[in-house]
């Protein structure tokens, strides 16, 4: 898969580099030009803008922003007119989330899919994984799947742990204790 990242500091730069590791191809940003020259060096693409980073993502673009939650909102507003209906925003900061509810009300009326992963794991996340607690639609989690196993500790979730049938779950929401131990958990909209 092809993603987006914006904010390269310690934890956005180590789920880069676990991103790349694992086989998926990230554009990353930040608006020190060291930083991302630092991880193109080790396999990422490198943008200097977010519209170069925008260019470099195939539609439904998926772009996960990595950056204090107090300019999650104007980074948002410079990528809004970037982006276009179908194309998933990914905040895995530490945004309060009445923010993060308000944001997807405002996006999805441009047809902007909006995920909120709250994204624990420090320093040691690129080796012991990075724990995500998402919050959105399932359509947009079932598009980032990919990337969230990959950055997650315990790798992909079965089927049969996301599955309704298991429990009754609501679709897209893991059924069981064992799916939460794996490092990622779809918590809904």
């Amino acid at each position: 898969m092809r993603i987006g990242m914006i904010g390269l500091g310690r934890m956005g730069a180590n789920m880069v580099r676990r991103l790349v590791k694992g086989g998926h191809e990230c554009v990353a940003y930040d608006r020190k030009p060291a930083t991302v020259a630092a991880l193109a060096a080790e396999g990422a693409r490198g943008a200097n803008s977010l519209a170069e980073l925008v260019r470099g993502l195939p539609p439904p673009r998926a772009v996960w922003i990595m950056v204090p939650a107090a300019i999650v909102d104007p980074v948002i507003g410079e990528l809004r007119p970037l982006l276009t209906r179908g194309d998933v925003l990914i905040d895995g900061g530490n945004s309060n989330y009445k923010d993060d509810i308000r944001r997807a009300d405002e996006l999805k009326a441009a047809g902007i899919r909006y995920l909120d992963v709250g994204t624990s794991g420090g320093v040691l996340g690129l080796e012991q994984g990075f724990c995500l607690m998402i919050g959105g639609e399932p359509d947009a989690v079932a598009l980032l799947e990919p990337a969230l196993a990959t950055l997650a500790p315990g790798g992909r979730m079965p089927a049969a742990a996301r599955g309704e049938a298991a429990s009754g779950a609501a679709p897209g929401r893991a059924a069981s204790a064992a799916a939460a131990a794996l490092g990622y958990l779809h918590c809904g909209p």
